[in-house]
């Protein structure tokens, strides 16, 4: 059976990523969703186990201290992670997985599985458009804007560590991009593969 792989889709907050990543879903129907695990409160329709495995704050470190996540960090208050036992047995059952993770998430992930991971970063056009799209949201205050905001020069920063980088300013024509690339990296594998068996 042939090793599965991952795709990892990161970003600033506010600058599309969940949203690229629900359209790989839909352009890959054969590919899964890598469920994360979170402490920070449920938002309007989110469902448990299919947004994020919802933990509290004592189970999710219990799971720390058990060597259970293969990544994990605490933002604005709250933790948020992936299971090993998730991507463990996708890469096992050749399952192909999409990560919507933050920035030091996705470099984890690259760097405990450098030859089954592709990272794609999706940049914000500019500070003033993601202040708009976060405000837009209407799911944080002013204050937890300000953070995300805060940490938007780090990120962007890293954004040199991904195979791939994209600038969000037509989610449409983003959309496009981003399934192209998959659809070079699905070649890629393919011809790998050839060569193995």
């Amino acid at each position: 059976m042939n090793r599965g792989k991952l795709i990892v889709v990161s970003a600033p907050s506010g600058s599309g990523k969940t949203t690229i990543a629900k359209k790989i879903l839909e352009k890959f129907p054969f590919m899964k969703f890598s469920v994360s695990a979170t402490t920070r409160p449920k938002r309007n329709g989110e469902v448990d186990g299919k947004d994020y495995f919802f933990l509290s704050r004592e189970e999710f470190e219990k799971k720390i201290q058990n060597g259970e996540l293969l990544e994990w960090e605490e933002i604005y208050g709250n933790y948020y992670g992936t299971l090993k036992s998730v991507v463990e047995s996708a890469l096992k059952n050749g399952d192909i997985l999409v990560f919507d993770v933050d920035v030091n998430g996705a470099i984890s992930i690259k760097e405990k599985f450098p030859e089954d991971s592709v990272l794609i970063f999706i940049k914000p056009p500019n500070m003033e458009t993601l202040k708009e799209r976060l405000k837009r949201r209407k799911t944080e205050s002013e204050e937890q804007i300000k953070r995300r905001l805060e940490r938007v020069p780090m990120e962007l920063e890293k954004a040199k560590y991904f195979d791939y980088i994209f600038i969000n300013d037509n989610l449409e024509s983003t959309v496009k991009s981003v399934v192209r690339a998959i659809f070079d990296e699905i070649e890629k594998w393919k011809a790998i593969q050839k060569h193995e068996y």
